[in-house]
């Protein structure tokens, strides 16, 4: 099908996704100038660049240019649906008073004029519930409707590391009174989510975090792994393995209550942890642990294995569904079945 905009607005979808393709079509030809390997070609994003690291690793035209994928805080198993997506861009040319063949005059508007116009498009659309917003979109043709769907040999099959934070966005860090809340009042704020196992739910995440306040569990509770689960056993129905990290390292700042913030493993992967002093406080234990996980990462990155880099992480097994392996990154850290295991079952029910 062609665009009922006309055939130059046939991927205006994807464009975004297309341009990271776009991207490392430019490293196939030109980073071996460089002393780069174009045959050997990792991906890594974090937060939001988790999930576009996602979905490169799904896209047919990435096929060939990424060869390992790494997902912080952030992963995806399916982009916006086709049919939003189009009615999204139909009520922006209505509202705008444009014909469909005078779509190129939203190029004219100022930005602050369009961008006013596209988020009032997706205010319309939320009220139907419907709450997608502007993001890549299922087509079918740029990206795939079932992502990692076994069989396909047209789309990327590579190892992938998925990592995510104890306590990705709940913090008390501007707020240090949430610190007050006892466990009685964490209770009932569970309560309102998970009715039945509240205390159940509390307790199990307590005993994987025995010297945190109340408020902390309720951190933890609210940062939920099951997203990286979601994709990481979707990510199985391929043949390359996939790897899971869970960052629980506490930087001893304000108090503790910065804990395992989003963000904050990054450095630690890169082995700059002094020179993000706000995050670390540059202390042994961040220096010691960021050593070990950059050798792992980089020996993931020359070989799809995280094993075997000297001065590296312990041996770090596969994930599985039925076990939920997963690497808890602490200052001791250690490989595993999935300590939460219990805690996230009791939030299905």
């Amino acid at each position: 099908d062609v665009s009922s905009y006309g055939p130059e607005y046939y991927n205006s979808g994807n464009n975004g996704q297309l341009d990271l393709v776009r991207a490392l079509e430019w490293v196939r030809d030109n980073i071996s100038k460089f002393g780069g390997d174009p045959g050997n070609v990792t991906i890594m994003g974090q937060s939001g660049g988790g999930s576009k690291v996602s979905i490169v690793a799904a896209m047919p035209a990435a096929k060939g240019l990424v060869h390992k994928a790494v997902a912080l805080s952030g992963n995806s198993i399916n982009a916006a649906n086709k049919e939003y997506s189009e009615g999204l861009g139909e009520y922006i040319v209505k509202k705008a008073g444009l014909k469909p063949s005078e779509i190129d005059k939203l190029q004219q508007m100022p930005w602050e004029e369009y961008s006013a116009l596209a988020n009032r498009a997706s205010r319309k659309l939320a009220q139907s519930g419907i709450r997608a917003g502007f993001s890549p979109v299922s087509d079918g043709l740029d990206i795939p409707v079932n992502f990692y769907e076994a069989g396909r040999t047209d789309v990327p099959d590579v190892p992938m590391i998925i990592c995510s934070t104890a306590n990705e966005f709940v913090s008390s860090v501007t707020s240090p009174e949430l610190e007050k809340n006892t466990r009685e009042d964490i209770i009932k704020m569970i309560q309102a989510r998970y009715p039945e196992n509240a205390e159940a739910i509390y307790d199990e995440y307590a005993k994987l975090f025995p010297n945190d306040s109340p408020y902390g569990i309720w951190s933890v509770i609210s940062s939920s792994r099951d997203g990286v689960f979601r994709t990481a056993t979707t990510k199985l129905q391929q043949k390359s393995p996939v790897y899971v990290a869970w960052f629980r390292w506490y930087p001893n700042l304000m108090n503790g209550r910065m804990r395992a913030f989003h963000c904050l493993d990054i450095c630690f992967w890169f082995n700059n942890t002094d020179l993000m002093y706000t995050h670390t406080g540059g202390s042994k234990e961040a220096r010691v642990l960021s050593s070990k996980m950059a050798a792992s990462l980089a020996e993931f990155m020359r070989t799809g294995d995280p094993n075997g880099a000297k001065g590296g992480l312990p041996t770090w097994g596969q994930f599985t569904p039925e076990g939920g392996e997963t690497m808890v990154l602490d200052d001791i850290p250690t490989f595993g079945p999935a300590p939460d295991a219990a805690a996230r079952e009791l939030m299905k029910r």
